[in-house]
């Protein structure tokens, strides 16, 4: 084993994860994008029950964000598959899905929120899962040229 000097690699030399591999540089990309495709599914699974059965919610009266829970589920649904196809883009490396994926993030929270009184659990979890998205994406590192 040759050393360097002032420990620089020879040009033409391999990087420790290649091109394109795991590395802490893109290890938050790759979690943001596996949460965005889990979220994602989560929410197109909650928009289909919402739109098949209407009675499984519950109902909530005077609520100021009231919607008919079929008009909820289309929402949900939606959101969801654009969000699975930004994450899928986000774990390729796309750099605009970084910025589609923070106002999706965003876009979703609101629903979340929106969607307390139906699914108060279901809400949270999601929420707390776009939380972490934006935290992911945030701080995954090449955005501004790190």
């Amino acid at each position: 084993m040759t050393s360097h000097v002032g420990g620089a690699r020879p040009e033409g030399a391999p990087s420790a994860a290649g091109k394109g591999g795991f590395s802490a540089r893109n290890g938050w990309l790759y979690f943001a994008g596996f949460l965005m495709v889990f979220g994602g599914l989560m929410m197109v699974f909650s928009g289909i029950s919402a739109i098949a059965r209407d009675d499984v919610f519950i109902p909530t009266p005077n609520y100021a964000y009231e919607f008919d829970l079929t008009s909820w589920g289309w929402i949900h649904l939606v959101l969801g598959v654009v969000i699975f196809c930004a994450g899928l883009a986000v774990i390729r490396g796309a750099l605009w899905a970084r910025v589609v994926g923070l106002a999706l993030a965003g876009l979703s929270m609101v629903a979340s929120f929106m969607w307390l009184p139906y699914t108060p659990f279901w809400a949270l979890v999601l929420l707390a899962i776009d939380g972490l998205i934006v935290w992911a994406l945030c701080t995954a590192p090449g955005l501004t040229g790190d």
